[in-house]
């Protein structure tokens, strides 16, 4: 598409040869978006609109201004966002009051935060939010809906920035962005070469970062859900298998305070049966059977979640709905994960009878899949990434034999060059890289900012002392993301996906002003002193030979600094990074 700018508005012109009128969005009022006549160019090259939003005075237009082809799906290509671009259309604030434009800086730069997500992609073709069983199940009328119509909201990255052009009824610009991973490679097996696709899609429900986002909320809606779809083509062949992650379905939190592990809260326990019942309720008309793996501990503040989820669980179970507890660390330590074998054993009849998606060269369905396997840890990303890793693998292997490519007996470790293949796509797709520029594992940088645990087993087979130093610093890189720059990106994510929506009426304060201490709470501040009080009792009791009245002063100065950091100890809340858009629960 070209964009043109304006004084007085932006102006999308489609270059594909379709016979839509040009989309022009003003920038002088509230930023209502019209077809347009074209005038005097003046162009810049885009690729899609990805919505739009409105705030206290402004409107703001987000567009994509750089992507990269990184496959396909279903024969239809695949393009990653590299860049997003927000163009405000925020004129009118030359004539809005002064408290107006401090509150709509403070909104704006939390827009800002859109041009820095990772992990979005889109397809003008073709639906990412919708698997390939649920897309070759799709009605022809459906077939000839636009995309967006198409589309499975949960998945929708975009579904609410959207919603302006939907009003306004501009179909030829709206185009479905999801969130999460999609890679694909392809290895020969004899003389077939196979192509392999794992989909990785992000609910959007209640989305946000690790420690900001836990559980559910009181419909039911878990925080880091995904869904990972495994693909595979081979001779004219197509199979599909479907696997869920996702938070424990109750309401509980875990407050950052300065200390490593917060500890865990449930919030209203005696809702925990309701809350735990719509979630499964919810898969349940998705996904058909449903067996919930829970890979948390059965002691210590771990174990209390996994008795409330047992516990709620207790009301669900039944021909249609399975639970289930292995505790990972307990049974695999941290090294000997060979003995997720023994978890495959006590669900391969639940596998079985699920299934999965197989249509032959004529794209008819031979096989479906009629259930799912949901797993769950605390953070739902390195011992459910480990497991969903194992349940991937053994499937494939199912599936390469129904095709026939792999005899009865045979595996995918016969295979070493597929073997390597799949052990870094898997890491690639389920776990998390730290690194920004590269698509490594935007699930995990999603949520948790780091690369995730364990990441070595995947790749290697077999935990090495590179894999366990390299988890003690994404540990650290962990603590100081969820202590001291989440709360922001909490906000920003709530912003941009509707979760909290600016009225002009209440929004008059701007989000960082809170009022009393922790207006003022400084944690920089607080450990500049602490270091301070430190240097100068240190240096005092060095003056205590030449001079006892140095013992004095170095004794306030101790005292100073225990009293400061007894009181940061105290009230670790208020000098974190918290979000302001949405208080905690409790």
């Amino acid at each position: 598409m070209r964009l043109w700018e304006f004084p007085d508005e932006y102006v999308i012109e489609p270059t594909d040869g379709s016979s839509s009128s040009p989309l022009a969005v003003s920038r002088a009022d509230d930023g209502v978006p019209e077809c347009s006549s074209l005038r005097v160019p003046k162009i810049r090259t885009i690729f899609g609109v990805v919505g739009m939003l409105k705030l206290v005075a402004g409107s703001y237009l987000i567009v994509i201004s750089e992507r990269e082809c990184v496959g396909s799906y279903l024969g239809h290509p695949i393009f990653k966002i590299s860049s997003l671009k927000v163009l405000p259309c925020d004129h009118s604030l030359k004539n809005s009051s002064a408290e107006q434009k401090k509150v709509e800086t403070e909104f704006s730069g939390l827009i800002s935060v859109a041009e820095r997500t990772y992990g979005l992609y889109f397809s003008y073709d073709t639906n990412l939010t919708l698997s390939a069983q649920r897309l070759h199940d799709l009605g022809d009328e459906s077939k000839l809906l636009p995309l967006w119509r198409q589309a499975e909201p949960r998945f929708l990255w975009n579904n609410y920035m959207l919603e302006v052009l939907i009003d306004n009824k501009l179909d030829p610009y709206l185009l479905p962005v999801v969130q999460g991973n999609i890679l694909n490679f392809q290895a020969a097996i004899g003389k077939d070469i196979i192509e392999v696709t794992l989909i990785a899609r992000r609910c959007t429900r209640r989305n946000g970062t690790r420690m900001w986002r836990r559980g559910a909320d009181p419909d039911g809606y878990v925080a880091n859900f995904v869904e990972s779809e495994q693909i595979v083509h081979l001779n004219g062949f197509t199979t599909s298998f479907v696997q869920v992650r996702g938070s424990m379905p109750f309401l509980w939190e875990q407050i950052v305070n300065l200390t490593y592990k917060p500890k865990f809260e449930i919030v209203k326990p005696e809702d925990a049966p309701q809350v735990a019942e719509r979630h499964f309720l919810d898969l349940r008309k998705k996904y058909g059977f449903v067996l919930a793996v829970d890979l948390v501990n059965k002691h210590g503040g771990e174990g209390r979640l996994s008795e409330k989820f047992a516990s709620a669980m207790q009301h669900i179970i039944s021909d249609d709905v399975r639970y289930l507890h292995f505790d990972f660390h307990k049974i695999c330590g941290h090294i000997h994960f060979e003995r997720l074998s023994i978890l495959y054993d006590q669900i391969a009849d639940f596998l079985e009878k699920s299934g999965y998606l197989f249509l032959n060269e004529k794209d008819e369905k031979i096989k479906e899949q009629i259930g799912v396997v949901r797993t769950n840890c605390i953070d739902c990303l390195d011992r459910t990434n480990v497991t969903q890793s194992m349940i991937g693998r053994r499937m494939l292997e199912i599936q390469l034999r129904r095709i026939g490519v792999f005899g009865a007996e045979e595996t995918i470790s016969s295979h070493p060059n597929f073997d390597e293949s799949f052990k870094i796509f898997s890491h690639v797709q389920l776990f998390s890289v730290f690194s920004v520029g590269q698509s490594w594992d935007d699930i995990s940088i999603q949520y948790s900012g780091t690369p995730a645990l364990k990441g070595d087993f995947v790749r290697c087979g077999q935990r090495t002392a590179q894999g366990i130093l390299k988890d003690g610093w994404n540990a650290l890189a962990r603590y100081y993301f969820n202590n001291f720059s989440d709360g922001i990106k909490q906000d920003a994510i709530d912003l941009l996906h509707g979760h909290y929506i600016v009225s002009v009426s209440r929004d008059m304060t701007p989000p960082s002003q809170t009022g009393g201490l922790e207006n003022i709470a400084s944690f920089p501040l607080a450990l500049s002193l602490v270091l301070a009080g430190f240097y100068f009792s240190m240096m005092s009791l060095w003056q205590v030979r030449y001079d006892l009245r140095h013992l004095f002063f170095s004794i306030i100065w101790a005292s100073l600094t225990v009293a400061i950091a007894a009181f940061v100890r105290a009230n670790g809340r208020i000098f974190c990074n918290r979000p302001r858009l949405h208080k905690p629960r409790h």
